[in-house]
């Protein structure tokens, strides 16, 4: 058995990178492929946005036969430890056969190349962009998961943990069926706070209209990060990465900005999963998936809650009860059978007792870990 680091303009060492979780999961209906473009850019040293302020290295463990065991990408995202001050590498793609020496190989391969940058520390799994999902699946394997969220093979945990990894943070993700009224008391409060505050709902009809967001949609994200760690500021490469990655998949009267004037406060993005449509086409939209996919966001029962955030000076006012109560406007609109809230921080106790009022089940957790180096 040996490790290589991939040549990203090899295209056959690419290509059993991109393949080996289909060897994988080849028995396991719950696993969900990523969009094929998407898996290809990131290892795009040329298309990534990633790769104008940081690097990143592919390693893949063989047999002598050329039999893939194994992957995984160590990353140094140095924006994030700029705004951070940290010399944090962090880890994701991990994927692996049932064998622990092929995960470590994988591991101290990782572990070396971020020493060799000067980093102390590695974490994960955690990816290239705001919307890469994050952390390992360590509960809910029985469950599909949400559209962009990580789903692995239970004796992951295991690996890491024999690799010297701990615990650093968990995520959670909760279940609401077909929504029961939500306190009246939330929409009193959301309607109250507006007129005080002077905010107001942009709603949207067309994806014509959500690209009118995108100039203003870094300045929100990264206003939003204030007073928060563990994020970093996105650029403008990123944040058109992020909107072509919406866009796909947005419906959009499921996407509410909160407004200030004409300022951007808050936010709350909502989408119709299609997972069903990607794993019948394993990944692959082009050159037929794509109608299917289209067909999909419209008969879906499935809804995903996947981001919302008020900027620092709009929380803990009554910002968060404008989000919920919109929230449940958009549960209207859907008639979803299943609403999915993904991954809102284990240490976020003020959010998870609102949700947990509302009627959400947290039945996945994903868990970020953390090694010295």
């Amino acid at each position: 058995m040996k490790v290589i680091e991939i040549d990203t303009n090899n295209r056959s060492q690419v290509k059993t990178f991109l393949d080996l979780p289909f060897q994988i999961y080849r028995q396991v209906p719950q696993w969900v492929p990523p969009l094929d473009f998407d898996a290809r850019r990131m290892l795009d040293r040329r298309r990534h946005p990633f790769y104008k302020h940081s690097q990143a290295a592919f390693f893949l463990a063989m047999r002598d036969d050329g039999y893939p065991l194994g992957r995984i990408a160590v990353l140094d995202n140095r924006n994030y430890n700029e705004h951070n001050r940290e010399q944090t590498a962090f880890f994701y793609l991990f994927e692996c056969e049932f064998d622990q020496e092929a995960a470590q190989a994988l591991f101290e391969a990782a572990f070396a190349w971020a020493r060799g940058r000067g980093l102390k520390k590695i974490f994960g799994p955690k990816g290239f962009t705001a919307l890469d999902g994050m952390g390992l699946l360590v509960k809910g394997f029985e469950h599909r998961p949400a559209l962009g969220i990580p789903y692995n093979c239970d004796y992951y945990p295991t690996m890491l943990e024999a690799a010297g990894f701990e615990k650093g943070s968990d995520v959670l993700s909760g279940y609401l069926g077909n929504p029961t009224q939500f306190p009246e008391k939330i929409h009193e409060i959301a309607e109250l706070v507006q007129k005080r505050r002077g905010l107001h709902i942009a709603r949207f009809h067309r994806r014509s209209d959500l690209k009118r967001l995108i100039p203003n949609l870094k300045e929100l994200y990264n206003a939003s990060l204030g007073g928060t760690t563990g994020n970093a500021p996105i650029t403008d490469d990123e944040v058109r990465l992020m909107a072509d990655q919406i866009l796909w998949f947005a419906d959009p009267s499921l996407i509410k900005v909160v407004m200030k004037e004409d300022r951007m406060v808050g936010f709350l993005l909502a989408y119709p999963d299609i997972s069903a449509a990607i794993q019948r086409h394993k990944g692959r939209l082009f050159p037929f998936g794509w109608i299917d996919a289209l067909l999909e966001l419209r008969r879906t029962a499935v809804l995903n809650i996947n981001g919302a955030g008020m900027i620092e000076g709009y929380r803990g006012v009554g910002g968060t009860a404008i989000l919920f109560s919109e929230l449940y406007k958009s549960i209207l609109d859907r008639k979803p059978q299943h609403i999915e809230v993904v991954q809102i921080g284990a240490d976020n106790d003020r959010m998870l007792r609102e949700l947990r009022d509302l009627g959400v089940n947290f039945y996945k957790v994903h868990r970020m870990y953390q090694r010295a180096l």
